[in-house]
């Protein structure tokens, strides 16, 4: 099989995570990195031994002979520089979340429609055990009919301080935290038909945005969903981040995503409980790392989108239904109501493209 050369926009703090999540797999290399700082891609480069360094884009996709990007820079650069792949007819695997707009989301749908080449958004948080554990549960039947669930994210963990951008966000967690869990309730439940969302600040240290979040889904499978995220910083939150936990009830049991990775399956029949805990990885961050083991499982679903095997889950496409599903949730907030989901009934706004990579 042929190897896949790749470069790399952003040499920010997740960069290195998701270099060493592609060098897991054999037939795939890195060969050029971006950023717009130059000496920060300089750096990284020397330690990953990346051969390219380049402090603009456009010059690195005209020079380098490459069969996809993978855009690990923040928000501002997902739509100018996932657009100028397609403009170039190169694939792109865009870090989440996908856009800083529903606007701009469907604006690179189209793009990359238009160009006939794949836009994957990475979006790993439905690879974690647990949840993959959870997905499989849900799906032998074992707990009848779910109709009720409850998601959870609430850590005392301080995201901000190895990404300060995110304390200066004018909308926080649900582009943050909430691309992740709104991603997992559609994987596990379905799409929503409805949202009703709540938002509180807690934290002077958090600028602008909100950092507490309460969230009630409809889902197309008649399943109530409850999404509770929060970084308010209280002692008990710190114990087990970056853990989600889950209950769901069906009309046979019901089954939860416990502390230490445990699945209880209970029914009729009585309680079961497994533990799925993460693969272990040298490179890791002890802190992150059911996040980081989750990169890899990603990474494999997107590899064989790119080689053509399989169509991957978190589709540019898929995706998009997430970010409309969040937008929605700020929708309800500003409007203090319940928020109905249709299907978009106008073409993409026009948005000016011109790349911002200063």
């Amino acid at each position: 099989m042929k190897p896949l050369r790749f470069a790399v926009f952003g040499a920010g703090f997740w960069t290195p995570y998701q270099l060493a999540g592609w060098r897991e797999f054999s037939g795939v290399e890195c060969v050029a990195i971006y950023n717009r700082t130059r000496k920060k891609a300089e750096n990284l480069a020397g330690d990953l031994r990346i051969p390219a360094v380049y402090d603009d884009a456009r010059k690195l996709l005209h020079q380098e002979q490459i069969d996809f990007v993978d855009n690990v820079t923040e928000v501002d650069g997902h739509l100018p520089l996932s657009v100028l792949c397609a403009e170039h007819r190169i694939p792109c695997i865009c870090q989440k979340p996908m856009a800083r707009s529903v606007a701009e989301a469907r604006v690179m749908v189209a793009e990359f429609k238009k160009a006939a080449v794949p836009l994957y958004i990475h979006e790993n948080w439905r690879w974690q055990t647990p949840i993959r554990a959870a997905k499989q549960a849900l799906s032998s039947g074992v707990i009848g009919r779910p109709f009720r669930a409850r998601i959870e994210m609430i850590t005392g963990f301080e995201g901000w301080a190895n990404q300060p951008a995110l304390a200066q966000l004018e909308r926080f967690i649900l582009t943050d935290l909430g691309t992740h869990i709104l991603d997992v309730a559609r994987f596990l439940f379905g799409d929503a038909t409805m949202i009703f969302c709540s938002t509180k600040n807690t934290l002077p240290k958090i600028l602008r945005g909100e950092n507490v979040a309460t969230i009630q889904l409809e889902t197309e499978k008649d399943i109530t969903v409850v999404c509770q995220l929060g970084y308010a910083l209280t002692p008990l939150e710190r114990e087990h981040f970056p853990e989600t936990f889950l209950f769901v009830e069906g009309d046979q049991g019901s089954l939860e995503i416990a502390p230490n990775f445990s699945l209880r399956t209970t029914t009729k029949q009585g309680t079961v409980i497994q533990r799925y805990p993460p693969p272990r990885y040298s490179w890791a961050n002890p802190t992150y790392d059911l996040v980081h083991a989750s990169i890899v499982d990603c990474t494999r679903n997107l590899l064989a989108g790119l080689r053509g095997q399989a169509e991957p889950e978190t589709t540019a496409e898929d995706n998009l239904k997430t970010i409309e599903l969040v937008f929605a949730g700020y929708d309800s907030v500003e409007q203090r109501k319940v928020i109905y989901l249709q299907a978009p009934d106008s073409a993409p706004s026009d948005l000016d493209l011109e790349e911002t990579t200063r």
